[in-house]
């Protein structure tokens, strides 16, 4: 995802962390799992992996345990975390109500910069707002879904955007409408999505697009990101109007998205 590999390890870390956040928890304990190749790999940049991952998990307040390391010709890097949260705060992918607002607290597009850049295609400004955007914590916007008293959550990594979301709609056996002019995205995403598509984005389109309608012309490019991969992604959530409006204010990135239908369980209407 990123040349950097103390980055490296804090993008892993903050992916790792998310899935806890994402059920409004507070992450506690962490072991590390890395897969560190034993050829043209030198320990410095191993060291530094360990360093920014350790920091990150800092960051975090949660302590580091230990963890396992192995040989593999493919480096592999992550945390398995472990956290608490209170029964009454726990936050699901199943309960979503109709007329509840969608909440998208980080940009799309990490994926198809990250495609872009082995490519040599993608802008430094693009690569450098995409690390950014993965390396921020979702602890704050966790919070605030606790505090604004989320009726569900899902954190957007591997499956897209769509992917997550339609797991929320099946789960709350609702429908979602999305108003895909108002994506937030990162800079330079939308110029790269058609030509910087990779195997996840495509594997994912194949298997969600039988369940997303259209209302509208949808321009092709951000039909493309919808499905984008994400590494270290945003949050989605869905709350009463009343109470979307103050979380808002507070998350500067977030950006509401769409809203929640009682028509056509389990399916996603995009609205160009």
């Amino acid at each position: 995802m990123v040349d950097d590999p103390e980055e490296y390890g804090a993008i892993a870390a903050a992916n790792a962390l998310s899935d806890v956040y994402a059920m409004g928890g507070r992450p506690l304990t962490a072991l590390s799992i890395a897969a560190i190749p034993d050829k043209d790999f030198p320990p410095e940049w191993a060291a530094a992996i360990f360093r920014g991952g350790a920091a990150k998990l800092k960051e975090a307040g949660c302590v580091l345990l230990g963890g396992h390391t192995v040989r593999d010709p493919e480096i592999k890097f992550g945390y398995a975390i472990t956290g608490i949260v209170e029964e009454a705060a726990l936050l699901t992918n199943a309960g979503a109500r109709p007329n509840d607002v969608l909440v998208l607290t980080k940009p799309l597009g990490t994926g198809v910069i990250a495609t872009a850049q082995k490519a040599g295609l993608a802008r430094d400004e693009s690569v450098r707002a995409a690390s950014t955007s993965m390396l921020r914590l979702n602890r704050i916007p966790a919070e605030l879904a606790r505090r604004y008293k989320a009726r569900a959550a899902t954190d957007i990594t591997g499956f897209g955007l769509l992917g997550h979301a339609l797991g929320l709609a099946r789960e709350s056996r609702v429908g979602l409408e999305i108003d895909i002019s108002t994506l937030p995205l990162i800079p330079g995403a939308r110029e790269l999505a058609e030509a910087s598509q990779s195997g996840g984005l495509k594997a994912n389109r194949k298997q969600f697009e039988p369940m997303v309608d259209r209302k509208g012309h949808v321009s092709p490019d951000l039909l493309t990101l919808v499905y984008d991969p994400q590494t270290s992604g945003g949050l989605l959530l869905s709350l009463p109007e009343d109470r979307a409006e103050p979380l808002l204010l507070e998350l500067n990135d977030a950006k509401a998205i769409g809203r929640v239908t009682a028509t056509n369980p389990g399916r996603i209407c995009l609205l160009a």
